[in-house]
């Protein structure tokens, strides 16, 4: 009887990560861009920044409710599809739900954050008494970038006498201003300010409004005007993959956030620190933005434990322990809960977020990382610019796991994609 053969094992099945390197390295071999398309993609890409920046009024509150709405995607389908509500009603009760948490929560802390904005002036005194014992570095500085001053008009006061220039018919106008002038233009600037954010806040409810309660119309209608099925299809999946990988790290990191913010609290709290609630929810908010966020939370808590404590060595205490607690959550748990589902480039997400505080300050620090993920599922489905989207992906796993961006949706129930999307009436 002769033996029985094995079959051969099958090949491991590749990677999500394998399996975009394939592609990438498929469309560089094929594509061959010439010095004009260059030019005139560069010069695109430069005017869609150029319009972002001048445009900033209204189109950062228009990505500030996209965010928010794939924020809100979740609750918002269990309002409609499990409680029975109608859009409309559904999208008014998670705005006012929402806002009026963040509403409550910032007339907490206001008192004592305007009580620390009266302090300021005593605060920077016992500052610089605290820190007495750096007095002498900063002196040398001090004395170091007054001798290179000192040279620097030197060389100056040579060079005008080199090029002597004619004076005579030189005239000097002095323009006096009121002694309030200053004060004056300070308050105005202020109320512009207020004017501005508090139309932009306006707008962006609005649209968060309509996006709620209207979005998937809108997906429907523009999937209906794409030519071929194969065109349908990849705008599904992208819009399903944008929904789905976004709303689930703006949710996880939101949940992630607020543990933060709550163990920060505690430890202010049990150390003695006053307005407790103040300083959770300032770790809270830092901890959306990457690695700077962070750094300036465990400056701030040092200053304020300079202020608090009698020592420099107790005031060392509470932002010793924000750093532990940021280590701890940014090394171990953010990565673990994360990893299998959102991996960027960390050079990339650095890169993004400098990019995004010049253009559009503090929200676009906020933004940046949903934003590069966004970019990165467009180009990891745009057959031309898949080699774009392997490298803004993170590092590639050394074992098969869950891809970061499935190639499927949810199952349709019909033949064609765009029939199973939800309609106008839904």
């Amino acid at each position: 009887m002769p033996p029985e053969t094995q079959p051969p094992p099958e090949p491991p099945h590749p990677s999500y990560e394998q399996i975009q390197q394939r592609r990438a390295i498929e469309v560089m071999r094929h594509s061959r861009i010439d010095l004009r398309t260059a030019c005139l993609l560069l010069l695109s890409v430069l005017a869609v920044f150029y319009t972002l920046y001048f445009a900033s009024a209204i189109v950062l509150p228009m990505i500030l409710a996209l965010v928010v709405n794939l924020l809100l995607s979740t609750p918002m389908r269990f309002l409609h599809s499990r409680l029975h509500l109608p859009k409309p009603l559904a999208a008014l009760c998670l705005i006012l739900c929402v806002f009026g948490i963040v509403g409550a929560v910032g007339t907490a802390i206001s008192v004592p954050a305007t009580g620390w904005l009266e302090r300021a002036p005593e605060a920077l005194n016992t500052l610089r008494d605290r820190l007495a014992f750096l007095r002498g570095p900063f002196q040398l500085l001090t004395s170091a970038s007054d001798r290179i001053r000192n040279f620097m008009t030197i060389a100056g006061s040579h060079l005008d006498h080199a090029t002597p220039a004619d004076t005579t018919n030189e005239h000097v106008i002095v323009v006096s201003t009121p002694g309030g002038g200053g004060l004056d233009r300070f308050s105005s600037s202020i109320l512009l300010g207020t004017q501005a954010f508090m139309g932009q806040f306006f707008t962006m409810i609005l649209m968060l409004f309509f996006l709620l309660a209207q979005g998937d119309s809108l997906l429907r209608r523009f999937v209906e005007i794409m030519p071929t099925f194969a065109d349908k299809r990849r705008t599904v999946q992208i819009a399903y993959q944008i929904e789905r990988n976004v709303s689930l790290y703006l949710a996880t990191i939101t949940i992630i956030n607020s543990l933060v913010g709550l163990a920060n609290m505690a430890q202010c709290w049990l150390l003695g620190m006053p307005n407790a609630l103040l300083w959770g929810v300032m770790a809270f908010l830092l901890n959306y933005i990457p690695i700077i966020g962070p750094m300036m939370g465990i400056i701030i808590y040092f200053l304020v434990g300079l202020f608090v404590y009698p020592s420099v060595w107790q005031a060392l205490l509470p932002p010793a322990i924000y750093l532990c607690i940021h280590l701890t959550e940014g090394e171990t748990i953010t990565p673990m809960v994360l990893a299998r589902r959102f991996t960027l480039n960390p050079v990339l997400v650095m890169a993004s977020l400098m990019f995004w505080d010049w253009l559009w300050g503090i929200f676009g620090a906020f933004l940046s990382v949903p934003l590069l993920a966004v970019f990165k599922i467009i180009c990891d489905h745009v057959e031309i610019l898949t080699p774009i989207g392997h490298i803004v992906g993170g590092p590639a796993h050394t074992t098969p796991q869950k891809p970061l961006f499935s190639d499927t949706p949810p199952a349709p129930s019909g033949t064609d994609t765009a029939d199973n999307l939800p309609g106008p009436e839904d």
